[in-house]
């Protein structure tokens, strides 16, 4: 049962939590409706993605043998077996489809969109020079796009362009923290994409996504629309947040050789856990006015 739900990654499942963005920016975060709306958005994601992650295990199982940390996944190591797998596969994607049959077909069409693309990546596009990172990119900005179709409200040029340059610098130090894990073993990736990348070039793509990222939220929180919307010119104080949370992940991803993980690094760093969290708080007071 251990290895089932390891094979599941339920602590990826923080990377669906893209999906209430919208929910929190459209103030309507403490309406019941539209929270149930934004939660089975959530669910369904979650579904989705678990199958796209067996999906994945499955064609990289013999990459992931080779690997130094992945080798122990369920699949590469033995622990489930490919019929079991694939079995996990249909039943998670028929849960998703029923879940999600009765939410609005703009999310239905964002989330199978989400799957075919991942499916790609899995299948043979994550061995495509940067359009690999660019798909990993587009996930957040699917799972964005997919919060705001299930509640049916607009979404914000801005948070748009924020997650693109946020979703690029994660895929980015994805990249980089995956070569500085095969060079601290001295062995060779069996991922031919990262053949063509070196640490210069993803360093300075991190500090271009990194800087996009930064100006991009701090010219949403002073826009005209951002101020009319929510009635007050304070959200440019969570900008600070923002930035430690840049900098703080560039501080990991350079001098602790960390980023190949993202979702460890926001769980395990206490630091950017806790600023994480108050940048949250801190946009519910100012937008909520509590």
């Amino acid at each position: 049962m251990t290895a089932y739900i390891r094979l599941l990654r339920p602590t990826q499942w923080i990377k669906n939590t893209f999906v209430f963005a919208p929910l929190v920016f459209s103030k309507h975060l403490f309406e019941l409706d539209f929270f149930l709306l934004g939660l089975k958005g959530f669910i369904s994601f979650c579904l989705v993605s678990n199958a796209v992650y067996i999906l994945n295990d499955i064609f990289d199982r013999e990459a992931d043998r080779a690997h130094p940390q992945k080798r122990n996944r369920p699949i590469a190591s033995g622990a489930v077996s490919l019929a079991a797998a694939r079995v996990m596969i249909a039943i998670l994607i028929l849960l998703a489809t029923w879940l999600s049959l009765p939410l609005h077909i703009g999310f239905r069409i964002t989330l199978l969109s989400y799957f075919i693309l991942q499916f790609l990546y899995s299948l043979a596009l994550k061995n495509v020079v940067i359009l690999d990172v660019f798909i990993i990119a587009s996930g957040f900005m699917l799972r964005v796009i997919g919060g705001a179709e299930v509640i049916e409200v607009m979404i914000s040029q801005w948070i748009v362009l924020c997650t693109m340059f946020l979703s690029l610098f994660l895929a980015t130090a994805k990249r980089r923290g995956e070569i500085v894990l095969f060079q601290s073993v001295h062995a060779d990736s069996e991922r031919r994409v990262l053949q063509h990348y070196d640490l210069h070039f993803l360093d300075s793509t991190m500090m271009i996504t990194a800087s996009g990222m930064a100006i991009s939220y701090a010219l949403y929180t002073v826009a005209d629309r951002t101020v009319k919307v929510f009635g007050t010119e304070y959200l440019i104080f969570t900008t600070i947040f923002v930035l430690f949370g840049i900098f703080r992940y560039l501080f990991l991803v350079f001098k602790k050789n960390m980023g190949e993980n993202s979702v460890a690094i926001i769980l395990k760093d206490v630091p950017m856990f806790v600023n994480l969290c108050l940048w949250f708080l801190t946009c519910v007071l100012i937008i909520y006015r509590i």
